[in-house]
């Protein structure tokens, strides 16, 4: 990819995240955010927003067997 290519930021359903460039079709089991731009633009989006790694599922069954 070259400096010019325009990206956007696609989340699943486990809450994670990926650039995507807006001329690729977006695969399955993701779908897209409100954010595109650069590539710098959308990885500073996703470092400001993906602050918890772990995929939705997991953290979901820790926060459940914490409470027991």
């Amino acid at each position: 990819m070259d400096e010019n290519t325009r990206y956007q930021v696609l989340r699943n359903d486990e809450d994670q995240y990926s650039l995507w460039p807006i001329d690729v079709d977006v695969p399955a089991g993701w779908h897209r955010t409100d954010k595109e731009g650069t590539e710098a633009e959308c990885s500073a989006y996703v470092d400001q927003i993906w602050t918890d790694m772990r995929p939705r599922s997991l953290r979901e069954r820790m926060e459940r067997e914490a409470s027991r």
